[in-house]
């Protein structure tokens, strides 16, 4: 007869691996339930995907949005769960193998985890408490756990051999049931509690629905300077084109916060410090009270590839920078102002350009009209057109150092981007997208060019080898926006090649010659391929 030990190694190695992640889930959960204690910053689940980022290579960083643009962030997580999935599964088979190898892999992901809370922006002496005492119960709870397993194997083992030894006899050992029961109930236990209390725990730290209220109740004030109403003449009447005004909900984000920080605005206060006559201290509402303006404004990401939508066009609110400078009074020799983020981004913004009367740049705390969105820096982020974001568009900005360019560096000057950031000339194609099959006949081709703070004056339409054709482009309300353009093409059957290039009032149209993002924006003309029958 066969005989059913009641535990194939296998079934043990899947049953350790299980305890493995069980203990990961007591790490996290109990540093998460400790943070509660310790604040925020303590949490280790966050803090260490913002390590991950902020040691990534620039290549690395492009790869990654080219891949999921602005669902960087969700794929970052997912990956690292993942990770942490099978790292601690095998943590689990090497403890019951090979003691106490499992525990060590447990500590050093615990050592990791510890350097990712300590180096975050607003840590303190404090912040590691809570993910060594979780490492600590992680580590407890999954020797004592891959103990109750071996109990449960050595009682199969031995139950294996007696029935063995006399198979005519029935098998009444009752030890394997009992191991396996004290086993299970301390893994399902164990687990089941780190997951409640740690999500409680998470809910708990996460601030922001309290702040979404919040921002929902702001009424901002009327501004002291409005933008123009938008003219029709801005907009053209093409399907698929692009709006001029990006809605709120369809504005892009990409930032280094892997977690939205949520800031109360009556906490919030930003400070002017460094090479400055006067430093300043400034509330919520005393920025409120400011006289403020809005303008019109697009901004662009440096990783928007030819072709991308890593861009958009707002209507911004907010104070002008060069009006808070000149209360600050630079002091000779400064040249760039450093911005920080509450969770610890910089920006380097050459100060010039922030002083220029001609640039509106502001601290901006509305954005069509509301509020800024969590997500887009509420309560304060910095808009400068003309630059890319991540030399000047700091969201949930906290400090501005009136400093030089040779003693600071922004977040990513020294992960090889370039120091300055101006944007560069660029025009996209919009519709027909490509691979498109249309019909014959007279097709609209269209889309948006830019050149902040400079302006596009003329667009220019290559079908195949065909000659360059002039778009109609449509009225421009401002240097700082966008441009729509549309080019009525008399489309014959066939497969055709399509491609855009833009001129700006300076005179220099876009060069051919592609250029990746990295180090200072890309470069090169859209071109697309669609099929006419």
């Amino acid at each position: 007869m066969s005989v059913d030990t009641g535990l194939a190694p296998r079934t043990a190695a899947a049953w350790a691996a299980f305890t493995g992640v069980m203990a990961a889930a007591v790490v996290l959960g109990v540093a998460e339930f400790g943070s509660l204690f310790v604040g925020a910053a303590g949490s280790p689940l966050f803090a260490v995907g913002s390590l991950v980022i902020d040691l990534a290579p620039a290549g690395v960083k492009e790869f990654v949005i080219a891949l999921f643009g602005t669902g960087d962030k969700a794929a970052l997580l997912t990956l690292m769960g993942v990770l942490i999935v099978v790292i601690s599964a095998g943590a689990g088979v090497l403890e019951l193998r090979r003691p106490p190898f499992g525990m060590i892999v447990i500590g050093i992901g615990g050592v990791v985890a510890l350097i990712a809370v300590v180096t975050r922006a607003g840590a303190t002496g404090f912040s590691g408490i809570a993910t060594v005492v979780g490492a600590v119960a992680g580590v407890v709870v999954l020797r004592l756990a891959i103990e109750r397993l071996g109990l449960w194997v050595r009682a199969a083992e031995r139950r294996a051999l007696r029935i063995g030894d006399a198979p005519d006899q029935v098998a009444s050992v009752a030890g394997p049931q009992l191991e396996r029961r004290g086993f299970l109930t301390f893994a399902v236990v164990a687990g089941a509690a780190s997951v409640v209390v740690g999500t409680g725990a998470r809910l708990m730290n996460a601030t922001s629905n309290r702040v979404a209220a919040i921002r929902t109740k702001i009424a901002l004030p009327k501004a002291a300077v409005a933008a123009e109403p938008v003219p029709a003449g801005v907009m053209l009447d093409v399907p698929g084109i692009t709006p001029f005004i990006t809605p709120t909900a369809d504005f892009y984000r990409i930032d280094t916060a892997l977690q939205v920080p949520s800031i109360d605005p009556d906490k919030w206060r930003l400070k002017v410090t460094g090479m400055v006559e006067n430093e300043i201290s400034l509330s919520f509402a005393e920025l409120l009270a400011k006289p403020l303006e809005e303008h019109l404004a697009t901004l662009t990401c440096v990783s928007n590839d030819v072709g991308g939508d890593l861009i958009g066009n707002a209507l911004w609110l907010g104070y002008p920078l060069r009006e808070l400078l000149a209360q600050a009074v630079p002091k000779a020799g400064a040249d760039m102002v450093l911005s920080t983020s509450i969770d610890g981004f910089t920006a380097g913004t050459p100060l010039s350009v922030l002083q220029d009367a001609g640039t509106n740049a502001m601290l901006a705390v509305g954005m069509n009209g509301e509020a800024l969105p969590l997500e887009h820096g509420f309560p304060v982020r910095m808009v400068v057109p003309g630059l890319y974001g991540y030399v000047s568009a700091t969201k949930w900005v906290v400090e501005l150092k009136v400093t030089k360019f040779s003693e600071d560096q922004g977040y990513w000057t020294p992960r090889g981007w370039d120091a300055k950031g101006p944007i560069k000339l660029a025009s996209r194609i919009d519709t027909p997208r490509p691979g498109d099959a249309i019909a014959a006949g007279t097709i609209a081709i269209a889309g948006v060019a830019w050149d902040q703070h400079v302006g596009v004056t003329a667009v220019e339409v290559q079908v195949d080898d065909g000659p360059w054709v002039e778009a109609v482009l449509a009225d421009s309300i401002s240097a700082d926006t966008w441009r729509q353009w549309v080019y009525r093409w008399p489309a014959s059957p066939g497969s055709h090649k399509i491609q855009v290039r833009a001129t700006d009032a300076e005179g220099t149209t876009q060069r051919q010659t592609y250029r990746a993002p990295a180090p200072n924006g890309s470069e090169g003309w859209h071109s697309i391929t669609v099929s006419v029958s």
